[in-house]
């Protein structure tokens, strides 16, 4: 009986938008002119416990659209989603809630963020894929580095003293 309650448990419970914001700040002379936008895209996931075994990850993407100087709109939106992981070993949990439940929170993200461009009267604008195992991998690599320059610095103003 005590066996199965230590089976790794892994349950989506939620997913659900957590904000969306859309701002248009040169509108309607926007949409009289004839070049294509430039899009910029930015990514960023997180999670934090909400109880035990039950965590709350998220991604939020920014779109901004630039015709030349002028922004013609940006949004902002955060999905997010409630899992149950327990009984999770500690060395997968973090991967699981950085890579595997961003995986499954984007395609919604993606959905919605079309329909709002949509819904603005823009053409709309249909996100990439994201590979989150690299996105995840980039964001380890970059902690590792600021902890190794950390005590580089630290013992520098250690000797100033």
């Amino acid at each position: 009986m005590s066996d199965e309650n230590l089976q790794p448990v892994f349950q989506i419970q939620r997913v659900y938008l957590k904000d969306m914001s859309l701002e248009q700040p040169n509108s309607p002379s926007i949409f009289l002119e004839q070049e294509a936008p430039t899009i910029e895209v930015a990514l960023d996931v997180g999670a934090e416990p909400l109880a035990d075994g039950v965590f709350e990850s998220t991604v939020t993407i920014t779109v901004t659209a630039k015709v030349k100087d002028k922004v013609a709109f940006l949004v902002e939106g955060k999905q997010a989603g409630i899992f149950e992981a327990r009984n999770i070993p500690a060395e997968q949990l973090d991967p699981l809630l950085g890579i595997g439940c961003p995986n499954i929170v984007y395609p919604y993200l993606r959905a919605n963020i079309a329909d709002v461009i949509t819904r603005a009267g823009f053409p709309p604008v249909h996100l990439a894929e994201i590979n989150f195992e690299v996105f995840y991998q980039q964001r380890m690599q970059a902690i590792a580095d600021a902890a190794a320059a950390a005590p580089a610095a630290t013992d520098g103003a250690a000797t100033t003293h």
